[in-house]
């Protein structure tokens, strides 16, 4: 629940840190005491329309932060998760609003955007105004708070699964359906082009393989002759080797008839003949290295090309050719087992749409008997409303011909202000005044189902006064005992059922600016302002009188 709101140059506020408790919270004050721009802040940190002229005159931008002390199983620390946001401690949002219309979003200090502050916010707080009853606008809305009502959340959800598991079913069937028809209209095609590249079998990398190998092969064939050349000059039969032999063998006899003469000249001549046998060693095994088999060469270039062609008449990469083989197999398996197919997929979208249609019928079953319960509910709490000529009705019209996620009901509230009189939807029927008691008591009979564990009530007592203002603080009261409720009120008989009393007031600040204040007041302070809003501009004694009365019978 809300537990503290912090607000920094917006509009006529310069900071203000307000705490709240659990229970009934009420905000009171003079008409222009700056109550709506509370409203304001808070629904910007809740993820509104942002707008520059928000931001406080002279500064550069405003900044609203709202602290929540919610469980670890709430639904809104569910959604930080699946958003990849930080969901220890309190769960904070700021708002920045600059002056020149831009905004930045935070949630747990951590930047997101405004639509998933939206989403959040909307798990976190409610806030209901004159003209601002949008639980009762929107009639899947009326299906959801019907739901909660009736303990049927968890039912909902799971026929959802249903209903998506019987779509898929539907999807299946058709896109196989449309393979078939494919398939069978170019049935003689595909299998004649599947029989072509099943013969030539191509493989995964086979392209790369065979280009490196054609590649390696041809530049063995450029070189292979001067290898041979070489190998003429230094082993064939006009090689020097033999010459260079016999003559320093010769030269050796002779150095030993004159020593010191020819030494020098026969260890050179030994040198070269060492040289010359490496280099043809060296020469042999470039011959091996270089050495390939002309067919092979043929080969290679053969199934190189005949690839190359193929993917030329498909269209593709040669790389993409073993896939397309894959998806040709596929398309002749579905065509050649595409009855087969087709009644299991069939048989799939009949069984889960009966699962589905069994589990909807029983859920509208549900709801049928819910709404009749959810309707006496908010009937009962009517009367001390002074609606007690009202009745309000809740329309569950099924529909099993146009089943949907949600099932086959359309649920809607309808009233009837004047008996004799046509009911009709909630929102064209009633005034604007019977539609926030309206929402009062449905909110009274949901208690802590269907809510935001904070619901913020704008002057929903506007209109009304005497017995009526105090049936509206006694339910406002109850249902601050499930979950936290803050209301803008200016009835007295509401704002002394409530737990914290907070006033709002403008003036002059140290800047001699006028700024609105909001300030927590105690038993004396409260006396005093419902004193204010019994008589009006004079509070008289008997007005304190009366207000002290007021508080002691809501103590």
């Amino acid at each position: 629940m809300l537990a503290q709101l912090s607000i920094r140059d917006i509009v006529l506020i310069e900071r203000l840190d307000l705490n709240f408790e659990r229970g009934l919270s009420v905000l009171t004050g003079e008409t222009g005491a700056g109550k709506s721009i509370l409203l304001d802040s808070l629904s910007l940190a809740l993820g509104a329309r942002g707008d520059g002229s928000l931001v406080r005159q002279g500064a550069e931008r405003g900044q609203v932060t709202a602290v929540f002390d919610v469980g670890q199983d709430h639904p809104a620390r569910q959604l930080l998760r699946q958003n990849g946001l930080d969901d220890d401690g309190d769960l904070i949002l700021r708002r920045i609003q600059s002056a020149d219309g831009r905004t930045r979003v935070f949630v747990n200090d951590q930047p997101t955007s405004v639509a998933t502050m939206r989403d959040i916010g909307r798990l976190l707080v409610e806030i209901h105004g004159q003209h601002d009853d949008r639980a009762l606008i929107d009639t899947d809305g009326h299906r959801l708070l019907l739901d909660a009502f009736g303990g049927l959340t968890g039912e909902a959800e799971a026929l959802a699964g249903l209903y998506r598991r019987w779509r898929d079913a539907v999807r299946a069937l058709d896109i196989h359906r449309a393979k078939v028809d494919a398939a069978a209209r170019e049935a003689d095609y595909l299998r004649a082009a599947f029989a072509e590249l099943d013969q030539l079998s191509p493989l995964d990398g086979e392209e790369d393989e065979l280009a490196g190998r054609r590649a390696d092969m041809m530049k063995s064939e450029r070189i292979a002759s001067d290898i041979k050349e070489a190998e003429d000059v230094l082993s064939g039969q006009g090689s020097p080797v033999p010459l260079l032999s016999s003559l320093v063998r010769r030269l050796e006899r002779k150095s030993q008839e004159a020593p010191g003469l020819l030494e020098e000249t026969v260890l050179a001549l030994d040198a070269a003949l060492a040289a010359l046998g490496e280099a043809q060693m060296a020469i042999e095994a470039a011959m091996r290295k270089a050495d390939y088999d002309p067919a092979e060469l043929e080969r290679t270039e053969e199934r190189l090309f005949a690839l190359r062609a193929a993917a030329r008449k498909h269209n593709v990469p040669v790389s993409e050719l073993p896939a397309l083989a894959q998806r040709m197999m596929d398309d002749l398996a579905d065509l050649d087992a595409g009855e087969e197919k087709l009644q299991h997929l069939e048989a799939a979208v009949g069984e889960t749409r009966a699962h589905f249609d069994a589990a909807a019928r029983s859920l509208s079953d549900k709801r049928g008997h819910t709404a009749k319960a959810l309707a006496a509910a908010v009937m009962a709490e009517l009367p001390a409303l002074k609606l007690e000529r009202a009745e309000f009705l809740i329309e569950v019209d099924s529909d099993p011909e146009k089943p949907t996620a949600d099932g086959i009901d359309r649920v809607e509230f309808q009233v009837r202000t004047n008996p004799g009189t046509r009911a009709g939807p909630i929102m064209k029927v009633a005034s604007g005044g019977e539609l926030s008691r309206f929402l009062l008591a449905l909110k009274v009979a949901l208690a802590d189902r269907g809510s935001a564990p904070t619901l913020v009530f704008d002057e929903i007592d506007t209109g009304v006064g005497g017995a009526v203002a105090d049936a509206i603080g006694q339910r406002l009261r109850r249902l601050a005992g499930q979950v936290q409720v803050l209301s803008v009120t200016h009835a007295p008989q509401v704002a002394a059922r409530a737990s914290t009393h907070l006033l709002i007031a403008k003036g002059p600040n140290d800047s001699n600016a006028i700024a609105t204040r909001v300030t927590e007041i105690d038993a004396d302070g409260r006396q005093e302002e419902i004193a204010r809003m019994l008589a009006g501009a004079t509070v008289t004694t008997e007005a304190r009188a009366a207000a002290a009365r007021l508080l002691s019978e809501n103590a």
